[in-house]
Formats: structure tokens, sequence, C-alpha cells
């Protein structure tokens, strides 16, 4: 079949809806598309909130079965079928069992008591080149760990409101909050997040001892970072400020976006099991609850 839009087009209800209409009067075709379009921003979410591949995979073919069981329930006079999706997308992963990295709650007093106790080493510039790719995945996983610091809801408010940019009226549709309220937790988590990348993160403050460059032969000796198995590094097509249409200045005035402006630099992943994912919900029982 012949969709009068493709998977790169920019963001549309009316897309949705028309997938949403197919499928649910019989086209599988439609369905795989729906779940195309929008299984990459679940990954991305969870694998944001979780830091770890593998269970944000698993978060991700959760809530698509829970999004397909439920697709019939979808009422569009209701809500957009974006907002009715997010709101199944942020409940899942706020309900869902503590990551690996989640177990030992780590405080931004232990995260950079640990980052200050990794030695420095420096790299001579012809390192600098081979090791290019390497840095950057350093700079990901520490502004990574940095993000694992705030509790699951500032973490997910930050990640849809600052790196993500959704906007601020349809976060607050799906929290089922008003628009000043969900601007309020923003702004808390922002200051929580970002006077601490102040104090101790050299990237936005130069007179910071914390130097990505020079931690990542420790980052890879110690596990960290691995050269030959890149977890941020792999695997995507857009910076995320890309993918959510936000062009970023070369100069920045705002402190805010300065801080932002790293985590909206980070990949936007395509998520390894993306094909096997909808390939096993398309062949599944859960399909049956469907079309029966």
């Amino acid at each position: 079949m012949q969709y009068p839009f493709s998977l790169n087009d920019n963001y549309n209800d009316q897309s949705d809806e028309q997938l949403v209409n197919l499928a649910l009067n019989g086209d599988k075709d439609s369905l795989s598309v729906l779940i195309k379009k929008n299984q990459n921003y679940i990954f991305n979410i969870a694998l944001k909130m979780l830091n770890v591949v593998e269970e944000a995979e698993d978060i991700t073919q959760e809530v698509l079965i829970k999004v397909i069981t439920k697709l019939s329930q979808y009422d569009a006079t209701k809500a957009r079928f974006r907002t009715w999706l997010y709101r199944i997308v942020f409940n899942h992963v706020l309900k869902s069992k503590k990551s690996s990295h989640e177990k030992n709650e780590v405080s931004f007093d232990m995260f950079f008591g640990f980052m200050d106790n990794v030695e420095d080493i420096e790299i001579n510039k012809t390192e600098d080149e081979i090791m290019g790719i390497s840095i950057k995945e350093a700079r990901i996983a520490c502004t990574a760990g940095m993000l694992m610091c705030l509790d699951r809801k500032q973490r997910l408010t930050y990640i849809i409101g600052e790196i993500f940019k959704i906007d601020h009226n349809l976060a607050a549709e799906i929290f089922e909050i008003t628009p000043v309220n969900f601007r309020k937790r923003l702004s808390l988590a922002r200051n929580d997040l970002h006077k601490w990348m102040h104090k101790k993160c050299g990237l936005v403050n130069t007179d910071n001892p914390c130097r990505c460059r020079q931690k990542t032969k420790k980052f890879i000796e110690m596990g960290i970072v691995n050269p030959e198995k890149m977890k941020w590094q792999s695997d995507f097509s857009k910076m995320i400020y890309e993918q959510t249409k936000e062009k970023l200045e070369e100069i920045t005035v705002e402190a805010d976006q300065l801080y932002s402006k790293f985590y909206q630099e980070d990949p936007f992943k395509v998520s390894l099991k993306a094909d096997k994912i909808i390939d096993e919900i398309s062949n599944s029982k859960f399909m049956n609850l469907l079309y029966g």
C-alpha cells in the first residue's frame, strides 16, 4: 500500500490518525508503519531514563505491545494520538522496575566523588585524532551518569522538556497537570542538574578540573567505554536536536541552553533490535488481541 507520507516526514498527527484507522480496519502493514514511526522515540526516551541499551530495548517492546493491545481503545475525539502514545510510554517507564544503574541510588555528591577519583591521563594530538569517537563516548557516558542522579520523575521531566523539547502544553497534557505546573517541575529538575554541572563539569565551566578527554583512557581501562562496542556512538542517524527540529545557535546566550546543548547533541539512536521487535510483535499472540 502507498501511504501519503513517509517515515522521514515531520511528525504529523493526521498521518498517525490515518494509520490507526487503517490498522483497526485490518491493515497489518499500516500497523507496522505506525510502530516504525514511533518506536525510536520510545527507545531513546527509555535509554535516557535507564542508561542501559538492553533494558531500554525491553521497555520499548513492552510499550509497543501495550500500545497495540490498547489501540482499539484510542479515541481521537479525546486526545491526539501522540498524547495518548506518550502517556502510555511515560507511565510505563515511571512504573517499570529499576534498571541496573538505578538499583544503587547515586547522588550528585557520590557521582562527582567517583569522577574526581578517576585518574586523568593526558592524550597527545595523535591519540586525540585516533580516539575521537571514544572521547565523545566518554563525554556522553559522563553526562548520562549525571542525569541518573535525578529521581525518576525529575529525570523524565528533564528528558522530555529539555532534551527532546516536547511542547510544554503537550507535556502538561500527558502528565495531566497544568502547563504552569509542568514548567515548575522542569525548572526544579533543571536547577538541580545544572547547578552541579556548573560546579563540577568542565564542559560548561572551564574552571572545573574534570575533563572527559583526560578521563577517556581510564574509562576504557575500567570498561566504562568500549571502543569495540560503543554504547552511544553506534547505530544512530541524527543528533537529538536534529531529530526534534531544534536548531541551536553556535553561540548560546542563555546558560540553560548551554547545559541542555550537550544532551541535545547526543546521538538519536536506532534500536539494534528494531526490526526484530516489529517482527516479534507482528507474529505474536498480541496481534490476535487486535485482529482476533
